[in-house]
């Protein structure tokens, strides 16, 4: 079954750092001095969207407008140490409800850090895999599990800066979340990040006891190139005769090799992901462009997805990975894999991760753990 949100009307701009620039002086809405101000309320520019970006979500804006404020140089010119350094939509998120006088109850979670054993890794990371546990506070008994791998494009992006997506995961599911610290290119190239989660798995799937998980019930998540590499870790462990995962959560996954396709064109220089970013991604991580066909990353065109767990795809309209989002829907529904495919109107790429700022990230949440709790029982 594929279920979709209709999509909003077109839009016909693209999210230029000197347009958003423009209207970064845009004052917010002041709060309401009680507590009790939800965050669903938060973040309102007092005008209406620009002309450019019709849709655009008033707090997304705001969250595009932090981020931009910070100045950071275009990421191709930095060096790969230099853009791990630079500010994030989480670091525009928390800045904002600073601004706004704003602390919402975060997830109530444990949390503990364990590297998995070098040798269970081997042809993996040679010093093992660091991975961070999340645990629903007071929960009792054997849990469902949830694999997480953050997205940055194999290149940035941490532990850290996806942990409220992680966190809130846990939280809604009941479940553990194992949070994978995988590597990061260049240092490590083209399919170092993929066998590391694979590993990851394989080790969850071998000792869940161990950290009070369920093996019989052990999903994958991921955020872009996460969700990417959760989509893979599937195809590995059904070629590797591994224990299938009962579910795959991709939100705005990398799909394909394709970038001139209808949202990439669209939205060639979006915020906070765009063409040259990609650009700059892959040629990090690839080892050369003919990596790119690989099935790991043609996921569309290349991977075979016959028997695949059942999947729900969380898509942005602001992104250039809508287009692949939206073709691999089409293609795990042909293949007869129950997918369940949301589009956000007003969303850019990396908002699932701003729920508490951004309604619609909320929603996002809500589905993705409904799904989980489904598919665990």
């Amino acid at each position: 079954m594929l279920s979709v949100l209709p999509s909003s009307p077109t839009l016909r701009w693209l999210a230029r750092p000197a347009l958003l620039l423009a209207v970064a002086a845009l004052s917010l809405t002041a709060c309401n001095d009680d507590n009790d101000v939800s965050p669903d309320d938060l973040i309102q520019p007092q005008g209406s969207a620009p002309a450019y970006a019709p849709t655009i979500d008033p707090q997304m804006l705001a969250v595009i407008e932090q981020f931009i404020s910070y100045g950071t140089p275009p990421l191709p010119t930095l060096s790969p140490r230099q853009a791990r350094m630079a500010p994030s939509v989480t670091n525009a998120v928390n800045d904002l409800l600073k601004k706004n006088d704003q602390s919402p109850t975060p997830p109530n979670v444990t949390v503990m850090q364990k590297v998995l054993p070098a040798a269970y890794t081997t042809g993996s990371a040679p010093d093992g895999v660091l991975v961070r546990i999340y645990k629903p506070a007071g929960a009792t008994g054997t849990l469902p599990v949830i694999m997480y791998y953050h997205g940055g494009g194999w290149v940035i992006g941490s532990l850290d800066v996806y942990e409220p997506s992680a966190k809130a995961l846990a939280a809604n599911t009941n479940a553990i979340v194992v949070s994978v610290d995988y590597r990061l290119s260049p240092e490590a190239k083209f399919p170092a990040a993929h066998e590391d989660a694979y590993a990851a798995y394989k080790w969850v799937k071998d000792n869940a006891a161990s950290i009070g998980g369920n093996a019989a019930k052990v999903a994958v998540a991921g955020e872009s190139a996460g969700g990417n590499m959760a989509a893979a870790v599937c195809l590995l462990a059904k070629e590797r005769n591994l224990a299938l995962p009962v579910h795959q959560l991709l939100v705005y996954p990398v799909a394909n090799n394709d970038l001139t396709t209808a949202s990439y064109n669209q939205y060639a220089d979006a915020v906070p992901l765009n063409r040259p970013n990609i650009v700059y991604f892959t040629t990090n991580y690839f080892n050369s462009p003919a990596d790119g066909d690989n099935r790991l990353i043609s996921l569309t065109d290349v991977a075979n997805l016959q028997g695949m767990p059942p999947a729900t795809i969380i898509a942005a309209e602001i992104d250039p990975l809508q287009t692949e989002g939206k073709q691999l829907a089409d293609k795990l529904t042909a293949a007869n894999v129950n997918t369940t495919y949301m589009l956000y109107p007003g969303t850019t790429h990396e908002f699932f991760g701003t729920y508490a700022v951004v309604p619609k990230a909320q929603q996002a949440q809500e589905l993705a753990a409904s799904q989980l709790r489904a598919a665990f029982q």
